[in-house]
């Protein structure tokens, strides 16, 4: 801490016996002033904050003290002398995080005393990441949130994992969304035949805004989730936005220049090198005269042209902008914040594809003077426009031969080489268009009413409407087959969701002796509505009309959908906590789901938690003085999900495509069955907390084991009852086991210099513990007991057949026969073994550096298993150079065939399912990396900061078939992206 007193001596007058004086002055840090900034006199009730230039005034008497604080940062005291201006610097305090009030969702809690596991990261760790997706800034910083970008395409989504995955299907593992006290939805809102592009459909959390997030907490274990009853099962994702602060009112402006570039490419076969093969290839096959359709090697194509069409296809530099505005500021009763957002981001594909993306938000509360009334208002309203093509050329720049002709001809018209090839660059006149438009709205009132108790309630309120297209114009095809706008089609979806909350809720907090109490009743109401229709239109006479459903002559309806969801329940909390170093935490919350048939729609889950800070013991006082902390936790609980979709539990019908004596009829396409109901899912966890000199280092280490059963899935039938299942619980267990490390050290921290490093790793293990029946189930190709869910059952190579040239297989029963039901007994399990990741930040005067790199151990599927047989008509991976290519020889890849060899291509396709198509893919990556300038300006009240961000710069890794953290193959893998901004306040 610096302290500067500038002294204004009195007159001869006076003396120390004067009883008041007006102090004033000014408090900052080494960045600037410091609003909201509490001043008190120390022993007494009288207090002030600064306002937003770091000003305070406040009256006191000579030889009292002032108390200077603010989270975060080491508090100061000064006695008051002869002296009534002052100037103080704080310095940040990287240890205090005990402190820190963790949002819980219905309630908040200090760190240390908190009795569950809560993770949590801050706009501090958003500010510098230059990402537009929520769950991007989450990756590498929270020990067992694992966070996947499933593609690089622009409103690309992202998959979260909170502590492995609990259901069977696929769709029952989505963790619960609450942004500013509101559930948000996020099942996808697009459709399969308009989300083309995308490995899966449009994910809604595209329309949220990493800058206007204050911050994020993820709850994992039971005693942090049970409360949200069977919406938090799979754990519990909240999301509060920025707010206004005590203070004059400020300005800021945000402005970032940005451009991404394709992270990882393959090694591909050149021109010689895939020549060579294909050569080889039909020489195998005792094929003398090449195919007239072989154009690559018959002489139609050049032998010797050479392009690198990954290079051409997905190598462009997309250059992004973009720019935010606020303003901010309020008394001591009113703070309000309202600020914009605009951003776009272009393609790295050929053409002039562009996402835009904008939003505005608005945060409004007040609180009466005697402190007793308060509401406070939040609310966003978000736009994406998503112009891309429908079909992402990373897959044909992998695969297109490397002596395919030019993409344009001499009159730099599109090339067709005498209709030898399907020009890529025609696919990208085939456009997938996305408009959304999002509405988040939340109010909170709150009463506070005599003998302790607060009585409170919520209003929330979504409105989502999304529209995309995914157009086929005639122009698409090659100019021989004379297609005209009669040939062009579109398909339309339409998806408009709305819902509303009401959430009362009543509060008594109390004393007793050393203990405190905390007591919460509360109810929940909610409404969630959904419409969502798949158009196709075509034959249209121009496409210039293409976009206009009324100029088709043909219109089908494919789905139109109504969707009500009615939820209900009733929820309580009891916390206890003895002299401040005992607490007990008991949470329930009784479920009303009108997914469930009668008799089923109600269900109770709850948990207790219990911590214990053993520090506080006089013996660890007087015997551990280096321990500046100590806390062990536990916690156990039930919780449930209703993930299933709606509906299902009730004969249910659709209208049928096909017309039956000139009308639509209907099909059914679900039976009844009343009696399914919850998945439950027991947690349980205990946690050891330490803290050492004065928490300079601190560090967590959590052990958790949850178990799902009663699962929710669809259970076969016989053919002869015309349905392929019925929905049902199945007696079916999963156990996810695991132990989170989390370290947080401060090895320096002075007024010029100052170092802080986190770090955090989480191992899981995700375990199938019974499956009554699976032996004879159609899931026995799928899951084995005692083996994670997420594994792959596989054939066994043995190798390369040193007389035949073909892959030969482990015949595991013995028959002579290679099914994949008997002989696909090698398993793979694609959970990642362990995750996590090492951030610093790095401090010296106005310089401040921040970096993250993630870290994953885990295995993923390799080229083997996308690729058609080595010497077919596509370009190919470098692996599969040394071929087989006579008697004799011992190599590890087969013969090449052209595909007439049914041998050879039969025993490529075991290959591909094979162990040896699945490969270590585990990296490090520098995930993260920013570098901020403090500039003097020399003017009060202004504050200006450059940056340099970088988001996933280098990439370690022995995976040699894309980018290994992506699930999904031949995707547009992640953007390198580096950017160069400016901040402005005022």
């Amino acid at each position: 801490m610096l302290l500067f007193c500038t002294t204004t001596w009195a007159s001869p007058l006076s003396s120390r016996q004067q009883t008041q004086q007006q102090i004033t002055g000014t408090i900052s840090d080494a960045a600037g002033p410091l609003p909201a900034v509490t001043v008190t006199v120390k022993g007494k009730t009288s207090g002030t904050l600064t306002d937003q230039n770091g000003y305070f005034s406040i009256t006191a008497a000579v030889g009292d003290t002032l108390v200077f604080s603010f989270m975060g940062y080491k508090t100061v005291e000064i006695t008051v002398n002869n002296q009534n201006t002052i100037k103080v610097q704080l310095q940040e305090d990287a240890t205090a995080l005990k402190e820190v009030v963790v949002n819980a969702g219905y309630y908040s809690v200090k760190d240390k005393e908190r009795t569950g596991s809560i993770a949590r990261i801050t706009a501090k760790d958003i500010e510098t990441q230059p990402v537009t997706n929520v769950l991007a800034t989450m990756q590498g910083r929270m020990a067992g949130v694992d966070v996947i970008q499933n593609t690089g395409m622009p409103g690309g989504g992202f998959d979260i994992r909170i502590r492995g995955l609990n259901s069977l299907r696929a769709v029952g593992n989505a963790p619960l969304f609450i942004v500013d006290g509101v559930p948000f939805a996020s099942d996808a809102i697009g459709n399969t035949q308009t989300s083309t592009n995308l490995p899966t459909a449009t994910s809604p959390l595209n329309t949220l805004t990493p800058s206007d997030i204050e911050s994020i907490e993820v709850l994992k274990d039971a005693d942090a989730t049970a409360i949200y009853g069977s919406r938090g099962a799979n754990g519990v994702v909240l999301i509060t936005t920025k707010r206004g602060k005590t203070g004059k009112t400020q300005f800021a402006v945000s402005s970032s220049t940005a451009f991404g570039q394709v992270i990882s490419t393959m090694d591909l076969l050149n021109t010689e090198q895939y020549i060579t093969m294909r050569e080889q290839a039909f020489a195998n096959d005792n094929i003398a005269t090449y195919p007239a359709t072989a154009y690559d090697i018959n002489g139609t194509w050049d032998r010797n042209r050479y392009t690198d069409w990954q290079k051409e296809l997905t190598g462009r530099t997309a250059q992004i902008t973009s720019m935010q505005a606020s303003v901010s500021g309020g008394s001591a009763q009113t703070h309000f914040l309202i600020s914009g957002t605009t951003f776009q981001q272009g393609t790295v594909f050929p053409g002039n594809f562009v996402y835009k993306k904008g939003g505005v938000h608005a945060q409004l509360d007040h609180e009466s003077i005697d402190k007793r009334f308060k509401v406070s208002f939040s609310g966003s309203y978000d736009i994406q426009d998503n112009d891309q093509p429908s079909r992402d050329l990373t897959r044909v720049g992998r695969n297109l031969a490397p002596n395919a002709p030019a993409l344009y001809n001499e009159n730099g018209e599109l090339n067709w080489e005498n209709s030898t090839w399907e020009n890529p660059l025609a696919a990208l006149r085939a456009k997938a268009l996305a408009k959304t438009n999002n509405v988040i709205a939340n109010t909170l009132f709150t009463y506070v009413l005599p003998y302790g108790f607060t009585a409170k309630g919520s209003f929330g309120f979504t409105d989502l409407r999304h529209e995309e297209s995914r157009s086929n114009p005639s122009t698409v095809f090659d100019p021989i087959y004379a297609a005209t706008a009669q040939n062009s089609s579109i398909f339309v979806n339409t998806t408009n969701r709305q819902s509303w909350i009401v959430e009362p809720q009543i509060q008594w907090m109390g004393k007793a002796s050393q203990a405190k109490i905390e007591v919460l009743i509360g109810a929940t109401y909610q409404h969630t509505a959904t419409n969502r229709m798949l158009q196709q239109g075509s034959n249209f006479t121009s496409n210039s009309l293409l976009y206009n459903m009324a100029s088709a002559a043909l219109v089908r309806v494919l789905s139109d959908d109504d969707i009500l969801y009615r939820y209900q329940a009733f929820f309580g909390r009891l916390n206890l906590a003895w002299d401040s170093t005992y607490f007990i935490n008991i949470t329930g919350r009784r479920d009303g789901s009108s997914r469930f048939g009668s008799g089923k729609q109600f269900a109770t889950f709850g948990a207790i938690g219990a911590a214990w800070i053993f520090t506080e013991a006089s013996f660890f006082k007087d015997h551990f003085s280096f321990l500046s902390f100590g806390k062990v936790r536990g916690s156990y609980g039930i919780t449930g999900n209703d993930q299933i979709g709606d509906y299902q539990y009730l004969d249910t019908y659709q209208s049928s495509t096909a017309l039956y004596d000139g009308g639509v009829g209907l099909a059914p396409i679900r039976l009844f069955n009343p009696n399914f109901s919850w998945e439950t899912n027991k947690k349980l966890e205990a946690a050891l907390e330490l803290g050492f000199f004065n928490d300079r280092i601190f560090a967590t280490a959590s052990w958790y084991q949850n178990r799902s059963s009663n699962q929710l899935v669809g259970i076969p039938l016989p053919s002869t009852t015309g349905f392929t299942s019925i929905q049902s619980n199945l007696d079916a267990t999963i156990e996810n086991r695991g132990i989170e490390l989390s370290l947080r050290a401060v090895p320096f921290q002075n007024k010029d210099f100052g170092w802080t490093t986190n770090f955090n790793i989480s191992f899981s293990k995700n375990k199938l513990l019974q499956f009554p029946g699976l032996e004879t189930s159609t899931y026995r190709n799928q899951y084995v007991i005692g083996k994670s869910i997420n594994i792959q059952k596989l054939y066994q190579v043995t190798g390369v057949n040193p007389q035949t040239g073909v892959y030969e297989f482990k015949d595991f029963n013995g028959d002579g026969m290679l099914t994949f039901a008997d002989d696909a007994q090698v398993t793979k399990d694609l959970n990642p073994e362990y995750f996590g990741g090492l951030q610093n930040q790095i401090r010296y005067k106005r310089l401040q550096l921040d970096f993250l790199f993630q870290f994953v151990k885990q295995q993923n599927w390799n080229a083997a298993s996308y690729y058609s047989t080595p010497g077919a008509f596509s370009n190919q991976p470098t692996s599969v150079l040394g071929s087989w290519q006579q008697a004799g020889d011992v190599v590890s890849t087969q013969l090449y065939t052209s595909g007439t060899n049914s041998a050879a291509a039969n025993a490529y396709g075991r290959y591909a399912y094979s162990n040896a198509a699945i490969t270590d893919a585990s990296y490090i990556r520098l995930k993260n990396i920013s570098l901020t300038y403090n500039v003097p300006t020399g003017s009060k009240g202004l504050e200006c900061r450059l940056n340099v961000q970088a988001q996933n710069l280098l990439t370690f890794t022995n995976y040699k078939d894309g980018d290994p953290e992506f699930r999904s193959f031949n995707y547009l893998p992640p953007l390198r992206i580096i950017s160069l901004g400016a901040d402005i306040k005022f």
